[in-house]
């Protein structure tokens, strides 16, 4: 059964805590559905049958999100066209920024605030107060009540079945790391380099990833579920432009996690690419990108001064796949999961 508790002071979770869930005062722990039996937590979709023959006349193209975060528009006032690689660095450091806030104290200050302006009828200061109210409540809501984000059960279901032992696992543009991480509870014993071009992601995003975090995956030696924790696995991380790294055809899994949305029509061939060119022979390519449905569009709305520095589009699975097929991928698995489109492939 599961169990819902604020547990902030335990270090590290064991064994002893699988089927229980508890928040953290930034998000939740998930060790439910240890066996992973219930596979509703990603759905695999079966939408196509056959991908070869679905049109994009059929599936139409993604939803661009053109909503600009406010700290853009400004850089872009003073000194022009903002970078791909500033864009991404100015999105990096808002984004962790919501990742460690202390969600139930930033709202409660939120709101008296937000009735201290109206008390005073300063309803310049109400507008803004009431903004962050309504962000910090729906970020509560998306990623530390409903674990849309990083989303262990869904996560674990999209990687479970594959042929690996002791995998080498490379994450394009890797973030704070966390599905290479997971993926490695799930496939223990191998190799994680992790590559982003903003030094910002190492130090911060992937440095400051709580220590205690749990990982569901399995014990090598039992092939009973265990818990991993981020400083018991082999994790290289490199700050290096993906156009520009040494390796060859040497990884068992090439991961990607909201990466080939970032990217134009006329690039994604190349993205397609970079999956490809560091993949052995029966390695995977595991993919994910944001879902096209009404609560992700309102998401990218209320939240676009948080998210929206890059280009963004919103894909439905159909779309997704095409993208991938296209670029030379048999698609062994597709679905999605509660926030993300997920599609496992080997190259063709």
């Amino acid at each position: 059964m599961a169990v819902e508790k604020l547990d902030i002071e335990q270090s590290y979770y064991t064994e002893k805590d699988f089927e229980t869930t508890m928040l953290t005062p930034s998000y939740r722990i998930d060790l439910r559905n240890v066996g992973n039996e219930h596979l509703d937590q990603f759905m695999n979709a079966n939408l196509v049958s056959n991908w070869s023959t679905l049109t994009w006349k059929e599936v139409g193209k993604p939803y661009e999100v053109k909503t600009v975060a406010k700290s853009k528009k400004d850089y872009e006032k003073e000194h022009g066209e903002m970078s791909v690689k500033t864009s991404w660095e100015y999105f990096n450091r808002s984004f962790h920024e919501w990742f460690v806030k202390d969600l139930p104290e930033e709202m409660s200050n939120s709101k008296r605030e937000l009735i201290r302006y109206l008390s005073r009828f300063q309803f310049g200061d109400v507008k803004k107060a009431l903004g962050e109210t309504v962000r910090l409540s729906l970020w509560n809501y998306a990623h530390r009540i409903e674990d849309g984000v990083w989303d262990p059960r869904g996560k674990r279901a999209l990687f479970q079945g594959l042929d690996l032992k002791k995998p080498r696992i490379l994450f394009l543009g890797a973030a704070e790391g966390y599905e290479a991480m997971q993926l490695s509870a799930m496939y223990p014993g191998g190799e994680v380099v992790m590559v982003d071009y903003d030094e910002f992601c190492k130090t911060n995003r992937f440095g400051h990833f709580p220590n205690q975090y749990p990982f569901l995956g399995t014990n090598p030696s039992s092939g009973h579920p265990k818990v991993w924790h981020k400083n018991e696995m082999n994790i290289h991380y490199m700050v290096e432009d993906i156009r520009n790294l040494p390796f060859g055809k040497e990884f068992d899994i090439v991961l990607s996690v909201g990466l080939l949305e970032h990217f134009p029509d006329d690039y994604k061939a190349q993205v397609m690419d970079w999956h490809r060119k560091f993949l052995k022979p029966g390695g995977y390519v595991i993919m994910t990108t944001p879902r096209l449905q009404l609560k992700s569009r309102l998401f990218y709305t209320i939240m676009a001064d948080v998210m929206n520095h890059t280009y963004r589009e919103l894909m439905d699975i159909r779309q997704m796949g095409l993208y991938v097929y296209e670029g030379g991928f048999d698609i062994l698995r597709h679905g999605y999961i509660k926030v993300h489109n997920g599609i496992v492939a080997q190259p063709r």
